[in-house]
């Protein structure tokens, strides 16, 4: 073993051993136990950050664990095409390297970047996950446009075209500007801005005026540019500023449109003027208002956000009205929205009609992937009715079918299902599924695989001319069928009857209704077990998102983004909690913290995945702290070395004479199978977190600390034949540790076992894998009570014996009495008289009878009633340095019994607080009164000698 825990020497050679091996291609065995998980798709839009990091690690704790359990294991790995943020990219490389826009390029040429783009990243991607240690079977490996994929999507549009889910409609929807396409209601962000509120004059018609003697109505926008789009102004029926005016009608500004004053409660009496200006094709609350009032509906903006040439006036049925006696002003006429608002607002300015304006937030919708400015636009979409689908995925998680993980995330699942709204597929872009949706020159619809299936189908005549659909499916319809399609769906049934439904699925809740929900209502619809729905996963793990130590969401804007995989090799220097790309000190694998001039080790696969695991409380956000990196480094480190220690002094021959265990070993052995039976439970659970934090504690303090510190003793000490089976505890309780230790350390695990193997049969490294071995099992034979208590009680009197000598600074060696000591304990006591001594520092340790008296100026303590006594002179002590330390620790404890002690007084306090807190302000006063207690008999104690 290398002196030096060094994770980049071996965690890649790792890798592609395994892979070189196919150690993740299992041949299936019918009479084995299946296990199937889908890994989330990574989107092609660059490199992996650290929530894949966490889900991946996750994934790969469960796969490696059910492989352990002798399972057939499908681990199903794939890339998605991701087309709105992925073209996004796309576009602005091609306009970084060339200066071209998409004006400038056809979609043939914008295809072909994206084919580079997606080779490129998708290897980058791959080459990350494995980095990470993800454990799949990559000979299978799905991206969402491959031609199976692309097929089977196909197929399934036609089918739920042809069963009348899908319909295409003129609806408003969200409209992203800059990628000219709409955006999922998902997708859009509502942010808190500073917004201008402007105060408008609408004259009213016919002479007529408001109770107040005003010939106008006041109305309040954020928008003024949407006035060329007004259709009503609405007044609430029970305000009486307005009833008079109910049914009459106002004049738009600028423009002298006559349009009607509606009654609607949507207008708040006590909200602004209480008068609100419909703009049915801008608004999603004026379109409803249309809607129930039968308005008309003006279109204002191209897909730019361009005022039209023309107004595009319809019915709220959609049905156009033809109207040529209303133009757009010339001066407004195909310019951007807000360059026209800017026009509009001096022109109203110039009329008087403007009343003033005032500044206050507001929320703006965003596009949450390119920050541009969402508007509400009329346009016609293609639409998959949904109703039905909902009710049988709801029905699919009352009836348990489904289970969440935390189950609180159900109550979320159905508050969006009950309301859901059908599912706007449609996409205007060129990155996707194109639609196989096909128009004649009457633009009469038609829908099939080509145009030759078409013409068969519809008895088209050869020479018609058919024009396929420019617009392509959402992502996520895609997505949504990932279960199944990754499978073979409808043709592999073998592997369908294994895997499918899969066990369970690793999602963030952030996707819940983007790919969990629609999952399983896809899913449902199309895959049948004798006619019964099957559902794509069996349990839903959800986890929190990964924020940065102050609780921000990580973002490139923000600057706090970490790449998991410059994190592991070191190329980062650390900002306090920020970092620098590029590290400008790379010297042999290590960087330099400016801050604080410390080296910083490369962290490896396996810290940042131990790290993960142990700050993932199950749904819960994780805030990352870089010092528990150090911290789960050290632990590996620990183990590293560990290894070196067995390796230095266990003798191989040995190792399987079991008989005569010692105190220690019998110890040892008990606690590791206690061990095996809670971690075995919280990875059953998924609690992830609790696994790592037991699994850290036995290890670093059960075995390292406590175990293998006694054993360097024991084996310097001990030459009889008892000595043999401490060599058959080391290779037994560590070798076993590194099989459970292997689903969250799995570099680390295979490397040590490797060399466990080749020592104890002397055969060539390799041959086969940590991974493919059993899973440890919890032996209750291996439970040795008097043991595990004998033991204990050997941890607590070195503890207390090293703590007091601390305390008093008693550096040299000093004598130890011992009396009233009880026979289970003696024996143990003197068969270790000499490793208890050179672990204390001991001069002697003499056991006396209950009966005998104990030595001058002697500080005795008690350890379940055994007396023990440490004779002290002022030779051994600094007297004067210890007393002055004892009455500063005295006041500090007396300072905490007063608080603590006013607060329990306090009857506010006794009446308000939770009986939980009131239980451990209690204890926590009696455990200060026996620490007062201690000190002070300690203090009078010094203070006589």
């Amino acid at each position: 073993m290398d002196k030096i825990y060094n994770p980049n020497s071996f965690e890649k050679k790792i890798y592609v051993f395994w892979e070189k091996n196919k150690f993740f291609q299992q041949k299936i065995n019918l009479s084995k136990k299946h296990f199937s998980i889908m890994v989330p798709p990574p989107n092609i839009t660059g490199f992996l950050h650290m929530g894949h990091a966490l889900q991946y690690s996750i994934i790969d704790i469960i796969i490696r664990y059910q492989r352990m359990l002798q399972k057939n294991i499908l681990c199903q790995v794939g890339i998605d095409h991701a087309g709105i943020a992925t073209q996004n990219l796309i576009e602005q490389e091609i306009l970084l390297n060339t200066g071209k826009t998409k004006q400038h390029y056809n979609k043939k040429y914008f295809l072909e970047k994206a084919k580079l783009w997606k080779n490129k990243y998708s290897d980058i991607i791959i080459k990350q996950m494995k980095r990470l240690g993800l454990s799949a079977n990559w000979d299978n490996i799905r991206f969402t446009m491959d031609e199976h994929f692309s097929q089977s999507v196909t197929n399934i549009f036609i089918t739920l075209y042809k069963a009348g889910l899908i319909y295409q409609k003129e609806r408003l929807i969200h409209w992203d500007t800059t990628l000219q396409t709409v955006i999922s209601d998902l997708e859009v962000e509502h942010r808190s801005m500073k917004t201008n509120i402007w105060h408008l004059k609408y004259l009213l018609h016919n002479k007529l005026t408001t109770i107040n003697d005003k010939n106008y109505l006041v109305i309040a926008t954020t928008r003024p540019e949407t006035l060329l789009a007004d259709t009503a102004i609405a007044v609430n029926p029970q305000d009486e500023r307005y009833k008079h005016l109910v049914g009459k009608y106002v004049l738009v500004p600028i423009i002298n449109r006559k349009i009607p004053i509606i009654s609607d409660n949507h207008a708040k009496i006590s909200k602004g003027t209480g008068c609100v200006k419909i703009s049915p094709a801008h608004d999603f609350d004026d379109y409803k208002i249309a809607v129930k009032h039968n308005l008309p509906v003006i279109k204002l903006f191209d897909k730019q956000g361009h005022i039209l040439d023309r107004y595009q006036i319809f019915t709220i049925l959609g049905h156009p009205i033809n109207s040529n006696d209303e133009p757009i002003p010339s001066i407004l006429r195909n310019i951007h929205y807000l360059k026209a608002r800017n026009i509009i607002i001096k022109l109203l300015k110039q009329k008087k009609l403007l009343k003033g304006h005032y500044t206050e937030y507001r929320l703006i919708p965003y596009n949450m992937r390119n920050n541009t400015v969402i508007l509400p636009m009329l346009t016609k979409q293609w639409y998959l009715n949904v109703k039905n689908l909902a009710k049988q995925a709801i029905h699919a998680i009352k009836t348990k079918q489904i289970e969440f993980i935390p189950t609180k995330y159900e109550n979320m699942f159905f508050s969006w299902m009950y309301n859901i709204q059908d599912w706007c597929i449609s996409r205007q872009l060129w990155w996707g599924h194109r639609l196989p949706v096909w128009y004649d020159c009457d633009h009469n619809i038609y829908v099939g695989q080509n145009i030759t299936d078409i013409k068969k189908q519809y008895f088209l005549q050869d020479d018609i001319i058919l024009k396929q659909d420019t617009d392509v499916l959402d992502t996520w319809f895609s997505s949504s069928l990932w279960t199944f399609i990754t499978l073979g769906w409808p043709d592999n049934k073998q592997y369908m009857k294994l895997f499918h439904p899969t066990n369970i699925i690793v999602s963030g809740f952030d996707i819940i209704f983007f790919w969990i929900a629609r999952m399983i209502m896809m899913t449902m619809y199309f895959v049948k077990d004798h006619d019964i729905a099957q559902v794509p996963f069996k349990k839903v793990l959800m986890t929190g998102l990964v924020r940065d130590s102050q609780g921000n969401k990580m973002s490139k804007s923000k600057g706090n983004i970490i790449d998991p995989i410059n994190l592991m090799e070191s190329n980062n220097i650390f900002y306090g909690n920020k970092i620098k790309q590029n590290c400008i000190n790379n010297i042999q694998g290590k960087c330099i913290n400016i801050q604080n001039n410390k080296k910083l080790h490369s962290y490896g696969a396996d810290a940042i995945r131990f790290t993960l695991a142990a700050l993932s409380v199950t749904g819960r956000d994780i805030y990352w702290d870089i010092t528990r990196l150090d911290g789960y480094r050290n632990f590996c480190n620990k183990i590293w070395n560990a290894s070196i220690f067995i390796f230095k002094h266990i003798n191989y021959e040995l190792i399987y004479y079991k008989s005569a265990l010692s105190i220690a070993d019998q110890w040892i052995i008990s606690e590791y199978n206690t061990l095996v039976l809670v971690y075995t439970k919280a990875l059953k659970k998924y609690r992830f977190d609790t696994a790592a934090n037991l699994l850290y504690n036995f290890i670093w303090n059960k075995f390292c600390d406590w175990y293998l510190e006694y054993v360097k003793y024991f084996l310097q000490t001990i030459k009889n034949n008892i000595q043999h089976s401490t060599h058959y505890t080391m290779y037994y309780v560590f070798e076993s540790l590194l099989r459970l230790s292997h689903p969250m350390l799995p570099f680390i695990t295979e490397v040590i076992w490797q060399k466990i193997q080749y020592q104890k049969d002397d055969i060539d490294q390799y041959s086969t894998s940590i991974l493919v071995q059993s899973f440890p099992k919890y032996n209750t034979l291996d439970i040795h009570n008097k043991a595990v208590y004998i033991f204990r009680f050997f941890i607590k009197l070195i503890s207390v014996i090293r703590q007091n000598k601390i305390d008093m600074n008693i550096k040299q060696p000093v004598d130890l009495y011992i009396f009233n000591i009880h026979k289970k304990i003696q024996d143990f006591i003197k068969v270790n008289l000499n490793i208890i001594k050179k672990i204390l520092n001991l001069q002697n340790i003499i056991l006396l009878a209950s009966d005998a008296s104990l030595p001058n100026k002697s500080f005795t303590f008690c350890i379940e009633e055994i007396i023990f006594a440490i004779p002290l002179n002022s030779f051994l002590i600094d007297k004067k340095f210890l007393i002055q330390q004892l009455k500063k620790k005295i006041s500090n404890n007396q300072k905490i019994i007063d608080k603590i002690s006013n607060n329990i007084k306090n009857h506010d306090f006794i009446n308000k607080a939770p009986k939980k807190i009131i239980e451990e302000y209690n204890i926590k006063l009696s455990f200060c009164r026996q620490k007062k207690k201690e000190l002070n008999d300690k203090y009078n104690f010094i203070k006589h000698i």
